[in-house]
């Protein structure tokens, strides 16, 4: 199989900005992740020049979306001591035991959904995860996060119990309960993070 060509680019306002060319990639996708950094990913058939030439179609919405990383970066908590961390992670844990269990079953009986079990604890690595039997692990570090966010971590997990895979089915059946959503939710989801 083709691998992904990345190259760095010195564009004119974005400065560095990171092209891929990518051979899972059906079409051009743009990212901005928490640092600022501008994301260009996009076939091998279409040239970096036009990749760039979309990039700059969508220069409001960079702007945009680099002002609210900007935000959120400044927004984050300062590091912890120990002590404090572990205090943030009980009261976490907390609001997440009372919050979970309830959202994961309000959404499975709204798209019909169906797991087995679920269990909430502190994994760093990942939101989420949904076993092969349909147990489905949430992180506690999901509190963190809006509203609109944990749902959709929760809608992909419910989504694995039908699709235990990431495939063109299991994508369709998460942008439809996201109402066509999935990349931006997917994009501004990138913007976080598990620490």
């Amino acid at each position: 199989m083709e691998k992904t060509r990345i190259v760095v680019y010195r564009h004119r306002l974005w400065g560095d900005v990171r092209l891929s060319a990518n051979p899972r990639a059906r079409r051009i996708s743009l990212g901005v992740r928490l640092s600022g950094e501008v994301r260009l990913s996009f076939p091998p058939s279409v040239s970096p020049e036009r990749a760039l030439r979309f990039l700059d179609e969508k220069e409001e919405w960079v702007a945009a979306t680099r002002r609210k990383m900007a935000a959120r970066r400044a927004a984050e908590p300062p590091v912890l001591s120990p002590e404090e961390e572990k205090a943030r992670v009980e009261r976490l844990r907390g609001e997440a035991r009372a919050d979970l269990p309830q959202r994961i079953e309000r959404l499975s009986r709204l798209t019909g959904l169906k797991y087995n079990s679920v269990t909430v604890r502190l994994t760093r690595s990942k939101w989420g995860s949904c076993s092969s039997r349909n147990d489905i692990s949430l992180s506690l570090l999901l509190m963190t996060l809006p509203e609109h966010l944990r749902d959709f971590v929760i809608l992909h997990e419910l989504c694995h119990t039908r699709h235990h895979d990431h495939s063109a089915r299991f994508h369709a059946l998460l942008d439809h309960w996201v109402g066509g959503r999935e990349k931006e939710l997917q994009r501004e989801l990138r913007g976080y993070s598990t620490r």
